[in-house]
């Protein structure tokens, strides 16, 4: 039964929005496919895959190092992608935009650059129990190597921060905070602003945020959020794989040693030592991912043809769909906040005593792509006493009717378990 919800109208034009991507134009094991795995990689527009193709066809060159033309032209490219990324997330410098392969490196960068820097013995770094892997390991290998000790802020039953207790979590020897603007796991939304006035009134720490499920989605001004750190991906905003950045205040930057060492970061290079280049390039060792940032460039241009309050509309309507819909299966249990307000385009969710794997690989046998897994995220799921969900997650090209067809396909697998 396909009951009503009481949410708006979609706001996007789904059925052109889907033409533009020509992945999702196939069929998958004789169906139609349904792609609902964008948290994981996003699919890509012809705008982005032509941009791609145009650069190595045509523009293929080094950058930064060559007087001819195709390298003017590589340089160019490149650097105007740098600029529009830092429209995209409001940073007021493009100099302040750092590229990497995406959040993860972005985080190591941070964590071994001004980690490794700036971390004695005794000092905590304090982390929440929401994030992603990448997220939690460099911190762990930097306590390792300087001494300094880790310091969690928990979440509550619907997987939400509990903020009421952070201000104890924070003190003088508090010298990093780092945490997700949202969750992968379960599309939490967490008060970005908010945490960030509430870590500056209680610690001299300065602040990260893995914005990697953000950006995609939603407005992000960094100059609003007030943190130091701000971190993303690529691909997961319908951009190449292996491209992503790291936005830092430049007094930060310059104040931190290299990440790597290389062509393009030194200014001068002696027997015995060398010096730097001015940020950004100072963290950009060798020959970057010209063709990824090309990419990412018209990725950015893509999605601003769509306001991102329409997208953010569009994407709460089917949601909210989802979240009702899957409601209605004997069996299903949904994770996450109850209210739509705290929660973005992702539906974590567990289907009886069914595997999650076995749940995936039934649904894809059905045409529909979903994630199953612990979804790098593995203390999201020891808090909820669980090894594994199945992960729906939703972009701009998905509509009700994708819903519809995963929970038909959670119809065969309830008909083969039973």
């Amino acid at each position: 039964m396909r009951g009503p919800v009481a949410t708006a109208a979609p706001a996007l034009d789904t059925a052109r929005i889907r033409s533009d991507f020509p992945a999702l134009d196939q069929n998958v094991n004789g169906k139609p496919l349904v792609y609902l795995d964008s948290a994981a990689t996003s699919q890509k527009p012809e705008t982005v895959l032509r941009a791609l193709d145009a650069y190595y066809r045509l523009d293929n060159a080094n950058v930064h190092r060559g007087i001819h033309e195709l390298s003017r032209r590589a340089t160019l490219a490149f650097e105007n992608a740098r600029v529009r990324v830092a429209t995209r997330i409001g940073a007021p410098d493009a100099a302040e935009v750092v590229f990497t392969r995406g959040t993860t490196e972005a985080i190591n960068l941070v964590a071994t650059s001004w980690g490794l820097e700036n971390l004695r013995e005794g000092d905590e770094i304090l982390l929440t129990t929401m994030e992603h892997h990448s997220n939690l390991v460099p911190w762990q290998l930097v306590c390792r190597r300087t001494g300094a000790v880790l310091r969690y802020l928990e979440m509550d039953e619907q997987g939400r921060l509990r903020l009421d207790d952070l201000p104890g979590l924070l003190g003088p020897r508090t010298r990093l905070a780092a945490f997700s603007h949202i969750s992968n796991a379960l599309g939490t939304v967490n008060p970005v602003a908010d945490i960030v006035a509430a870590i500056r009134e209680g610690s001299d720490a300065v602040i990260l945020v893995d914005g990697a499920q953000a950006v995609p989605h939603r407005v992000v001004n960094v100059g609003d959020l007030g943190c130091d750190f701000y971190t993303f991906s690529g691909h997961k905003m319908c951009g190449p794989t292996g491209i992503g950045g790291l936005w830092a205040r430049r007094e930060i930057l310059e104040a931190m040693p290299p990440y790597q060492g290389g062509g393009e970061m030194i200014r001068i290079v002696g027997r015995d030592d060398s010096t730097w280049a001015e940020v950004p390039h100072k963290f950009e060792a060798g020959t970057p991912d010209i063709a990824g940032a090309i990419g990412l460039a018209a990725a950015v241009d893509y999605l601003a043809a769509f306001p991102l309050d329409a997208v953010q509309g569009h994407e709460r309507d089917v949601l909210g769909y989802a979240v009702a819909r899957l409601s209605e299966i004997e069996g299903v249990t949904v994770l996450g906040p109850t209210s739509l307000d705290e929660r973005s385009a992702v539906v974590s969710f567990t289907l009886g005593d069914a595997h999650p794997h076995d749940v995936s690989t039934i649904l894809d046998s059905e045409g529909v792509a979903v994630r199953a897994g612990h979804h790098c995220a593995q203390l999201v799921m020891r808090h909820f006493g669980l090894a594994a969900t199945t992960r729906a997650s939703f972009y701009l090209y998905n509509d009700r009717d994708d819903v519809d067809r995963l929970v038909d396909a959670l119809e065969v697998v309830r008909g083969i378990f039973g």
